[in-house]
């Protein structure tokens, strides 16, 4: 009983949660199987502003988290505005079955292997909307994005302050399916990727 009423006591101090309901990897992935094929990706509005393969070390971090890939982003889901100084928008996107973006690894032969997917949801739209509830992916809390211009790396990726949230569909993550960087991948090729 004393361990029911604790549970019911921590219900009661933590947020409502609108948008915390499971969404099924294995559902995720066959909605996005067809992406593994980049120029699908490209057909369907996804593109690559400037092939950058983040990584942890690039991004001013750990190098033992690793990397996430090169993006490819869809401006439409996105609902993008503008890329100066930073990419801005007005996305409050957040559907699992078709993600905003796609993210990449290059591998050695020049070929993009797909990864991971992405939803990401800018603060500023998010804020606006009116929307009040957490944004949450099977119990996860989505990671809040914003650049710190004290310190040398870029938090925000070029992009405004926003929430984004990672699945790593196609490359087990030694650090958790959710996590945003996975020690599995690296940007040792990125040189060689593809400019599609």
């Amino acid at each position: 009983m004393r361990g029911l009423a604790l549970l019911a006591l921590a219900a009661s101090l933590c947020p409502m949660v609108a948008s915390a309901a499971d969404v099924s990897l294995d559902d995720m992935r066959k909605a996005v199987d067809k992406y593994k094929d980049v120029k699908v990706a490209l057909a369907d509005g996804y593109i690559t502003p400037d092939n950058h393969c983040v990584s942890a070390a690039n991004s001013g971090l750990p190098p033992e988290l690793g990397a996430m890939g090169i993006h490819y982003i869809n401006p439409k889901l996105l609902e993008i505005t503008g890329t100066d100084p930073r990419v801005d928008g007005k996305s409050t996107y957040t559907d699992w079955m078709q993600p905003s973006v796609l993210i990449y690894e290059p591998q050695a032969d020049g070929s993009l292997e797909l990864v991971a997917v992405e939803n990401l949801v800018f603060q500023a739209a998010w804020d606006a909307s009116g929307k009040t509830e957490q944004l949450v992916l099977n119990g996860r809390s989505w990671d809040q994005m914003a650049d710190d211009p004290a310190t040398a790396g870029d938090e925000a990726h070029g992009f405004m302050p926003h929430y984004d949230q990672h699945v790593w569909l196609y490359r087990a993550n030694p650090a958790g399916d959710l996590m945003p960087f996975n020690p599995a991948v690296n940007c040792d090729h990125a040189a060689d990727a593809h400019k599609m």
